[in-house]
């Protein structure tokens, strides 16, 4: 219930997961069951394996996360992470407040043993590939172990999730040279290095090596990747800008982007979140995908294959193989 469209697309995608999935799986929608109850309605859902947990209350994008959960326990957000703490739900998915869905994850699922602090992941194009930015903004304020752990929880999600062998796990900073960045940069730097056989690092990279696609982790503080990660969000919607200022010159400009409309849409999709669908929690002792808050019904269909394919993988007992007597 807290997305930005709630419940219309949460139900509308869960609908279309569930037609795509040959009903391999059961979904559960948590929220204000009557207004649930009217999307469905509006759907054909014979033979679709789904049921609806009452939730009325909602915790919106102005909630402080840590008040909220105390204070609205029949939230979807609360109740929907309780269930997957209590074994009656194998993963969880929300558009919501993501401080929101990241504090009650933590509190509620607990942390991975061996894991200091949980870890966003976000996913960038490349020119190789998928890359994975961790931390996207859990943690701003980080110690060089809590990067180590990143790059660890890292390179497995992108070792199953993406089949990469051995993924190159680089950490940003402002200079190829151990001795460049800021102090937490440096003490990372050789934090890493000292125990560098839990994962592939390649040492520091630089923004410009992202979209290259010369890691295929990069590993860097919330704070430098939420900026990282806004600031890549702006990017379609500028080149889109600037395809229709040139467009909008002449009929011959129009003519040519026609032209192109396919190969730019395809070039488009790449940078499309949500292809995606969502974001995962890594380090929370269960499997959370945090999305955006206005997620379409096709964000939200992609945001419970990832799920399903988190729990099949098995992403969190390799986490805690790798990571626990660190």
């Amino acid at each position: 219930m807290g997305g930005d469209f709630a419940p219309v697309n949460e139900v509308h995608g869960a609908v279309e997961c569930l037609r795509e999935s040959g009903s391999r799986f059961h979904v559960v929608l948590v929220g204000d069951e009557p207004r649930i109850k009217a999307e469905l309605q509006k759907l054909d859902v014979t033979g679709l394996g789904f049921s609806i947990v009452h939730a009325p209350d909602v915790i919106d994008m102005h909630d402080s996360p840590v008040v909220a959960i105390k204070t609205k326990p029949n939230s979807s957000l609360v109740k929907g992470v309780t269930m997957h703490k209590q074994g009656l739900v194998d993963g969880f998915v929300s558009p919501g407040n993501t401080g929101a869905v990241t504090a009650a994850s933590t509190l509620i699922l607990g942390r991975i043993p061996g894991v200091s602090r949980p870890t966003v992941a976000a996913i960038f194009p490349s020119e190789q590939g998928p890359t994975l930015i961790v931390d996207a903004g859990a943690v701003s304020d980080c110690r060089p172990q809590f990067l180590f752990e990143f790059g660890v929880m890292g390179s497995i999600y992108s070792e199953y999730m993406f089949k990469k062998k051995n993924p190159r796990v680089g950490l940003l900073n402002i200079g190829e040279e151990e001795t460049k960045g800021n102090e937490l940069a440096k003490e990372t730097f050789k934090y890493i290095s000292e125990r560098k056989a839990k994962f592939n690092f390649i040492g520091n990279i630089e923004g410009r090596d992202v979209l290259k696609g010369h890691a295929d982790v990069v590993v860097c503080d919330g704070f430098v990747g939420n900026i990282l990660l806004k600031f890549a969000e702006s990017i379609p919607g500028y080149l889109k800008y600037q395809f229709k200022k040139f467009a909008d010159k002449s009929i011959m400009n129009k003519l040519m982007i026609g032209v192109l409309r396919g190969s730019l849409k395809e070039i488009f999709k790449d940078m499309d979140y949500t292809e995606h669908g969502g974001i995962p929690l890594l380090g929370v002792n269960g499997v959370t995908i945090i999305g955006h808050g206005g997620s379409p019904p096709k964000a939200i269909k992609n945001m419970l294959f990832r799920a399903e394919e988190v729990v099949n993988y098995k992403i969190n007992q390799h986490i805690q193989e790798k990571l626990q007597g660190q």
